[in-house]
This record gives C-alpha cells, structure tokens and sequence, in this order.
C-alpha cells in the first residue's frame, strides 16, 4: 500500500513541477491543463486496466490478463492465479458430476430426484422407460400426476416409505412389473429408485407353478398306490385279485420314476447352459437302435418308416441326443391312434442344416397350444397324457437339449392330419460324408 501511494505521491510532484514551470512561460491557465494532464495519465492506464480487469472473467479459457509493470502486473498476476485455480476447480467439480450423472443413466434401475412437493428434478432414462415419462418436458412437474397408477400415488401420497411396493403394468406397453421404494435424502428431498422385476415375479410364478404340478403329478399315483394298500392290508383277496393290484401298483410306481427321472434330467440341462460338447454321433447306428425301441412300444399298432436321407454324423452329446431323439418318437407312438403312420427321418436342408424329424398322422394339436407345449407340465389333453404314461417334461427336456446342440425345435401340427416335430442343427454341428445330399 505504500507502495502505492508513493508512486502517487510522484506523479503529483510531477505534474506540480511541470506546471509551475508552465506557470513561468505560459501562463496560469496552461499550467494547470498540463498538470491535469500529467495526472490523467495514470487515472487513463488504471482505467484501461480496470477495463480489462473487468472483462478477464469472460475471455476464453485459454487467454490470459496483458502484462503490465508496477502494482498493477503484481495484482493482475495474483488475480489470474486464482482465477486458473477456480476454473480448475469448477472442471474437477464438473467432470465429477458429469461421472456421477452417467453412473446413474448406466443403472439399469429407475432413479428419480423429487423435491418435498414431489416435483421432479432430475431422472435417468431407466426411470423415463419404466414410468413413461420424458424428464425435459416433466421437469418440475408432479409425479404423481404424470403416474396415474392408483397403487404407486397412493404409496405417494401415503409417505410410508419403509417398505418397496410391487407395481405391475408399467412401462410404455405396460408390460413390467416394478418394485419401487422412496428414501429421504438432503434437504427435504426424495430420491425414487425402481427395478424391474419382471422376469423375477415370472420364475417365482414357474416356481410356484412347477411346485403344484409336481405334487399333482405325484399325488395322483402315490394316492392310488396307498389306496391298494389299504385295500389289500384290510380285506382278504384272491390270488388274481392280488396280482391285478399289484400290476396296477407297479404301473404306478413306473410313473413315478419316469417322473422323478425326467425332473432329474431337466435340472441337469438347466444348470448347464454351456454347449454340448462335440462328440461324434452317428446317426445310422442310431436310427437302427431307435427303430428297433419303437417297434417294441407300439407293439405292431403302427406303420413305423424310418428314413436315412443322409448319412451325415453329429457332433454332441450321444446320450442327450438319443433322450431327445427318443422323446419324439415314443410321444408320436402315444399321441397317434392305432392303424396310425409314423415317419422318422434324418436328412439334410437346402441350406445343409442337419434335420431330424418325426411325423406323425395322430389328432394333430390346435395352434392355440403350439408357443407352450415346450412348457414344464404343460399338456394339451391332461388325463389323456396321463394314460398314455407321459410326465409332461418330455418336450421340455428335447428343448434343452436342443438349444446345448446349437438347434431348434420346430413343431408344426394340422388338427385332425398330424404333427411334425424337427430339431434342425447348426451346419457347424455336421460332420457330412461325400455321399450326403440335401433332403427334399
């Protein structure tokens, strides 16, 4: 500060003695105009400096303040040092934010910023696409006007928020189901978060399901098994009488195991998802093994052709192959009346993918039922799978393999003509011979 005011202090003395010296030649007036003007001098470059002092704030980031001598080079020096420190502060600050923004539009969970008046301040696009709302034209809008469900503005308006609600028909086709929970945060706001816990109500609802139709199923046969028991530990019965119960106990007992076995393979090709591993697989030996088992299950009631349209091998797993392959075959034998004709094939398509079909000239199944006969339990006549000694799981287990042998099963059916069932192999799952050629 003194500094300062001495320099002052010697422009004063200047512009006094230069006036004075004017006063002698000049006049007085003259004087005065040069001693005013050597004192403008310095008030003009504080001036252009304060100038440039104003506009520093609003130059580019990359400019910087001129440079100038005296106090006024030690304070804009000063002042551009703290100026660069703000601005790099103000960057970390909003990289940090801009970090912590795309954390939350990466979550796949709905996030929603509310102030107390339920106003919405801020959401990701998960929130956007489960509640169907657009935060640049919502913003500060009300969220329980903008979500009409009864449920999710009643858990609002409530302000209970110790546990999540499930809402379900959610979503721009109102096709999920969401769990939403409401926690306080900051000053009188609240942060919204929901999930989308659509695929978790629907495997609770298969758990659920499969639980049922586990019991059913063997409910059924253990309450026929326990009633020939009874009969036979209170009521005396003659040889053939005895023996006929305990044919019937032992075809039941069969059920059961069938039951329990098939249940066993399903959760094995549930657990393991990888694919099959690529062992050779020769389908002629074993089209002649399963034409051989076929002809003992339908026992002469059918007319069974079997087709090798190639002689083209498989890479897969041998016994998850034959369980599928058989499961086709011993489903056509049951489903298909008497006098009934059954064609079994293994050929090549136009596009070398390897297909292996079973045809049938059964009842045939409406295509209402078709998108589900792969389900676990599902059966399109019930008590007549049940006759015909089916557990419900066959189509299910041929689907899992399928998909671990790079294939697909395909199901076409005309009620009252038949159905086809194929499992069609990836081309990389063939090992042809030269003497393969595509099946029609």
């Amino acid at each position: 500060m003194k500094l300062y005011l001495g320099r002052f202090i010697a422009w004063l003395v200047l512009a006094l003695t230069l006036g004075w010296l004017t006063s002698l030649f000049a006049g007085t007036l003259i004087a005065l105009c040069v001693s005013l003007a050597i004192l403008a001098i310095p008030l003009a470059m504080a001036y252009h400096y304060l100038q440039m002092l104003q506009e520093f704030p609003f130059l580019d980031k990359g400019k910087s303040l001129p440079k100038s001598l005296g106090a006024w080079g030690d304070a804009f020096a000063k002042i551009e040092r703290i100026v660069k420190e703000s601005r790099a502060q103000i960057l970390t600050l909003e990289s940090r934010h801009n970090r912590f923004i795309q954390g939350f539009q990466a979550s796949p969970n709905g996030v929603v910023m509310l102030d107390d008046a339920l106003h919405i301040e801020w959401c990701n696009s998960s929130a956007e696409s489960f509640f169907g709302i657009n935060f640049h034209k919502d913003s500060q809008q009300n969220i329980s006007f903008l979500v009409r469900n009864p449920d999710f503005v009643n858990y609002l308006s409530m302000r209970r928020f110790e546990h999540p609600i499930i809402i379900q028909r959610m979503g721009f086709a109102n096709e999920l189901t969401i769990a939403v929970q409401v926690f306080a945060f900051g000053d009188n706001q609240l942060l919204l978060l929901a999930q989308d816990v659509t695929d978790l109500q629907k495997t609770e609802a298969m758990r659920r399901d499969f639980v049922a139709n586990v019991s059913h199923e063997i409910r059924t046969p253990l309450t026929v098994l326990i009633g020939f028991l009874e009969t036979m530990q209170s009521i005396e019965l003659s040889a053939e009488q005895r023996n006929r119960y305990l044919a019937l106990m032992m075809t039941q007992s069969s059920r059961m195991k069938s039951l329990v076995e098939d249940l066993l393979t399903l959760a094995n090709l549930e657990v393991n998802a990888a694919f099959a591993p690529r062992q050779e697989f020769d389908l002629v030996a074993e089209m002649a093994g399963l034409k051989i088992d076929a002809e003992a299950l339908s026992a002469g009631r059918h007319r069974l052709v079997f087709e090798m349209l190639t002689d083209a091998a498989l890479y897969g797993d041998r016994r998850e192959l034959h369980s599928a392959f058989s499961n086709l075959i011993s489903n056509a034998i049951r489903y298909t009346p008497e006098g009934g004709k059954i064609t079994v094939s293994w050929g090549l398509s136009p596009s070398r993918h390897g297909v292996f079909s079973v045809t049938d000239t059964g009842p045939g199944i409406d295509a209402v039922h078709l998108p589900r006969l792969t389900e676990r339990f599902y059966r399109v006549d019930g008590s007549r799978s049940r006759d015909t000694g089916g557990t419900g799981l066959g189509l299910a287990i041929v689907k899992h393999i399928a998909t671990r042998h790079n294939a697909q099963l395909l199901i076409t059916s005309t009620l009252g003509k038949g159905s086809t069932f194929k499992i069609r192999f990836a081309p990389e799952r063939l090992l042809e011979r030269a003497t393969s050629s595509p099946s029609p």
